[in-house]
């Protein structure tokens, strides 16, 4: 949880029990993912939306993509919880600690996500709010019990994890053309070198879980190396498609190769090297990219 949400917690006139609880509530909601959910569908609604942004259009596509995604986070908490505390890293989230019960955690879950979805379809449109709605049953029913099935997990949940993207694009245009499919496709190939090297750092902490991951299940880490910088360097020529499609300008165009040009880089030195220092950077890395990318396409909007 960020400081800022804290100190906000701390200023509320509110026992220190109380505090604990909506902390922890708020923890339920993954607000680092919720974030990028939601820049996701802002890339989406400004490529769709070449000119006379509606503002107000705009700010309910975003909250109510926003309040869904964190919904799905309080739910896969919800669903995850005896996973989690078998592993180091989950073990101190709000349910394996204690700090909030399973019951909360899912009413939290389902609220935001009936209220998400609740807002998308008569703010934005029908086939938005069924973008959201197929996002939060492919997310929880299908991806979340592979993860202890099948090492293609983190492949099919490449899916739900795109589909908000094309949500925003849906959610300015109505339709789904090329133009949406374009940058889904472009979040889905990023988020394989993203879970991968996640998967290789906490290989041991998956594996006492009994997560099907394919670190856990291919040890050595060949696949792994492989994939995450084959997926990664195949951003750099999908990272043009908005621009050959008509969608983005010059300045994305440039922006684009560079930012899919230090993605890489990482992604070159774990593959040679497996090391969890080097899968760390491609994380990070990661992590950047889609702010950066969002970030030029609001640059390229605005130049336009």
């Amino acid at each position: 949880m960020t400081d800022q949400p804290r100190s906000l917690l701390a200023a509320l006139p509110l026992s220190a029990e109380r505090r604990v609880q909506l902390q922890a509530c708020w923890e339920l909601t993954k607000p680092e993912i919720t974030f990028q959910v939601t820049l996701s569908a802002l890339a989406g609604y400004l490529l769709g939306c070449p000119e006379g942004l509606n503002g107000w259009h705009l700010l309910g596509t975003l909250t109510g993509t926003g309040l869904t995604a964190a919904g799905v986070g309080a739910l896969n908490h919800y669903l995850e919880r005896d996973y989690d505390a078998a592993m180091r890293r989950t073990a101190r989230r709000p349910l394996p600690s204690g700090r909030v019960s399973p019951t909360t955690a899912r009413y939290l879950g389902m609220l935001l996500v009936f209220a998400g979805v609740g807002l998308l379809c008569p703010v934005a449109n029908a086939l938005t709010a069924a973008l959201a709605i197929a996002t939060v049953l492919l997310y929880l029913y299908v991806y979340t019990p592979l993860k202890r099935r099948t090492k293609y997990n983190t492949l099919i949940g490449t899916i739900p994890g795109a589909l908000p993207a094309l949500g925003g694009w849906t959610a300015a245009t109505n339709n789904l053309d090329v133009g949406g499919w374009t940058l889904f496709t472009i979040l889905a190939v990023w988020q394989m070198p993203h879970f991968l090297s996640l998967a290789w750092m906490y290989r041991k902490d998956y594996e006492r879980a009994q997560y099907r991951m394919l670190p856990v299940v291919e040890p050595d880490g060949r696949s792994t190396a492989w994939q995450t910088l084959g997926f990664t360097a195949l951003l750099l020529p999908l990272g043009v498609t908005p621009y050959l499609v008509g969608v983005a300008g010059p300045v994305y165009l440039v922006g684009s190769i560079l930012l899919g040009l230090y993605f890489l880089r990482p992604a070159v030195a774990f593959f040679r090297t497996r090391h969890v220092q080097d899968a760390r950077r491609v994380l990070i890395a990661s992590v950047v990219y889609i702010p950066a990318l969002t970030g030029l396409i609001v640059l390229d909007w605005l130049l336009r």
